[in-house]
């Protein structure tokens, strides 16, 4: 082999094999195959499927996990020993080192999930999870849903909020904090619970995405675990007022509505009881509250079930 063409291969083995090396790929996508030295130019031009870390031989023979088996609710775990990819559903876990992970089930979740491992041999895991159903607290009123469809020049300015949004809670952070307890940002009295909804003679309205604490106006209020700032407006949304977004690692990610004033900036990491800033009515509020939502990839998370009970 040309010395030109074995540095070439050994440039595609070690990336290969690098920590945090990883591209993306379709869930049901075979592992690629080794290639021959010869071919080392071809090999470095395609995407090749590696985890997040090298599976390691050690470990549990079953998925391990805890957490809240109930709609808006989590669970953190650890994959069977030499996973090379896991997911529940359709969604892809993020593993870290240990074959640790992070997972949730939406407001609306179904009765069942499914976890799924894929050894580095091909064979998969499965272990099957049921989901408890919630009653959630409906109103129903007997009058129409108010109508009425959003002006253009509202639009052109919503779309670009929308858009950092998305992105804000599209970003995967280097940190921890998806693996501590949680704490409260803030006490006092809860004004809005998560999951609640108004169904207009049969037609439901939107739910409450999180939920709102009420302390009074100006109360300052800290970061419920580890995390990155990956939104911090400079000027108060159209819905959402003065907004922070903190991503606490494995796809889940915290957000907080209608701000008076944000103490933190864009990339600086935070820790768990760490000063973020004050609470408001800026945006669309009928008073002073913080409005507190949780998210893990397009999960919609009750923050309840990770603090527990106010005291």
């Amino acid at each position: 082999m040309a010395p030109f063409a074995k540095r070439l291969a050994l440039l595609a083995a070690v990336v290969a094999l690098a920590p945090g090396c990883q591209a993306n790929v379709r869930e049901d996508a075979a592992a690629a195959p080794v290639q021959p030295a010869a071919a080392a130019a071809t090999v470095a031009a395609q995407p090749v499927e590696v985890p997040a870390f090298p599976p390691k031989p050690d470990g549990p023979s079953d998925f391990v996990y805890r957490g809240e088996l109930e709609q808006g609710g989590w669970i953190r775990g650890q994959v069977p020993a030499g996973t090379f990819r896991a997911r529940l559903g359709g969604q892809a876990l993020t593993l870290d080192e240990d074959g640790r992970f992070f997972a949730a089930f939406d407001r609306d979740a179904g009765p069942t999930a499914r976890l799924v491992a894929t050894l580095r041999n091909g064979s998969t895991i499965e272990t099957d999870l049921a989901i408890a159903r919630r009653d959630w607290d409906i109103e129903r009123v007997n009058i129409a849903r108010r109508r009425g469809g959003a002006s253009e020049a509202w639009w052109s300015r919503r779309k670009p909020e929308l858009d950092q949004i998305n992105a804000a809670r599209g970003m995967d952070a280097p940190s921890q904090g998806w693996a501590q307890d949680f704490i409260w940002p803030v006490r006092g009295r809860i004004s809005g619970r998560f999951g609640s909804q108004r169904i207009y003679r049969g037609e439901p309205g939107s739910y409450h995405s999180g939920i709102d604490i009420a302390p009074g106006n100006g109360v300052p209020f800290v970061a419920p675990a580890d995390g990155v700032v990956t939104l911090a407006t400079a000027r108060p949304f159209s819905l959402e007022g003065y907004l922070l977004i903190i991503d606490h690692g494995q796809g889940l990610n915290s957000a907080f509505l209608h701000l008076s004033k944000i103490a933190v900036s864009e990339g600086q990491v935070v820790k768990q009881g760490q000063y973020l800033g004050n609470i408001g009515a800026s945006g669309r509020a009928t008073g002073p509250h913080l409005h507190w939502s949780l998210k893990w990839r397009d999960a919609r998370l009750d923050p309840l079930l990770f603090t527990g009970p106010m005291d």
